[in-house]
């Protein structure tokens, strides 16, 4: 098996706004067995914490489904929503900030043709297909809530080192589906790598 050089425990101990631009560009690495699916990350979302009307943790919200985003950066935050799709986030910041990154999409490295499979294409899939959105992203690389408080470092998911495009490369834009947020739906919190095809839509 491949090695994978995992981002440091202190990478992610950081706010989610500096965390979710700089992990474009980085690998998001799913082992199953002997094999890894792995993508390239060109999208995310930041969600602030308490103080953020659009996050699980708004008004430093604790319940047993988001006790997870009070522990400290470095762990995966895996939720179920609208009865069909999980998203996975990374807790960022320190043990009770609430903060995390919502990985968005990502560009197929390794193992295409399973993730493939575990969408239920039939044609050959076209750019985003595969994971150009949270759902899919989640389905492509067998991600559910038996990962939720996974440790990022190690362990079946990994977050590595990648390619980040320069910062130029980098566009931002309000985050999707939050209009409920008042004016926080408003804050250019989405960061994608410009240009690329497996960015989800709306594209920024």
């Amino acid at each position: 098996m491949a090695q994978h050089r995992s981002l440091p425990r202190s990478f992610f101990q950081r706010p989610a706004g500096e965390v979710a631009p700089d992990l474009l560009g980085h690998h998001l690495v799913r082992r199953l067995g002997r094999r890894s699916l792995i993508l390239r990350i060109v999208e995310t979302e930041a969600y602030l914490g308490a103080s953020d009307r659009a996050s699980h943790a708004w008004n430093d919200r604790r319940t047993q489904r988001t006790s997870v985003l009070f522990r400290r950066g470095g762990v995966a935050y895996v939720y179920f929503v609208y009865g069909m799709h999980y998203m996975l986030n990374v807790v960022t910041g320190g043990a009770d900030d609430g903060s995390a990154v919502l990985i968005r999409a990502g560009e197929p490295v390794a193992g295409s043709e399973e993730m493939r499979v575990r969408r239920g294409l039939e044609r050959a899939p076209r750019a985003g297909d595969l994971a150009g959105g949270p759902g899919k992203l989640c389905r492509a690389l067998a991600i559910d809530s038996e990962l939720n408080g996974a440790p990022l470092d190690s362990g079946p998911l990994i977050l590595a080192e990648g390619s980040p495009p320069a910062p130029h490369e980098v566009a931002v834009g309000p985050r999707v589906g939050v209009a409920y947020a008042g004016a926080a739906a408003d804050w250019l919190l989405r960061f994608a790598e410009e240009g690329n095809p497996h960015v989800s839509r709306p594209r920024l």
